[in-house]
């Protein structure tokens, strides 16, 4: 569930510091069910393994390469209003984090979604998430913690 994948990826980075084997192979698995959702145009798979790679990805447990390869891959050539707003959710979990450590990719990421904008090539829906999420980084991200506080992981 992507609701609950900041519980699951933070009990991922406490038992990978004693078993780095598993958090390998969780991000293993996590990219093979990308791909496969991405190949059959499955939106609710998609969204829920970029989830839990973002919260991974906040957690130290992959790479900030990673995060920007995601978002080229939606964001590569002809996106459609489905990959842009997946992208768009993406970037809302990991864009504080990418942002300390890799500010010239959010800021390669953040053009092309304005270069979206411009074209107009994308949907009505698109756009309004672009705009959102133009805001969302002019805000610094703030509505989006990096790491949830303690009292967000009781359950």
């Amino acid at each position: 569930s992507p609701n609950y994948a900041h519980i699951y990826v933070a009990l991922i980075a406490v038992i990978n510091t004693k078993l780095p084997e598993c958090g390998e192979l969780l991000v293993t698995r996590a990219i093979l069910a990308f791909r496969k959702g991405y190949q059959r145009r499955d939106r609710m798979v998609v969204s829920s393994v970029l989830a839990l790679l973002g919260h991974l990805f906040n957690q130290g447990l992959t790479h900030e390469l990673l995060s920007l390869q995601l978002l080229t891959i939606l964001l590569d050539g002809d996106p459609t209003d489905d990959s842009v707003d997946v992208a768009v959710g993406y970037m809302c979990i990991v864009g504080r984090q990418l942002g300390e450590v890799s500010p010239a990719g959010v800021h390669a990421v953040m053009e092309r979604f304005r270069g979206l904008l411009h074209e107009g090539t994308i949907g009505r829906r698109g756009q309004y998430r672009i705009e959102t999420l133009l805001k969302i980084k002019r805000g610094g991200f703030v509505d989006y913690p990096t790491l949830p506080d303690e009292e967000h992981l009781d359950l």
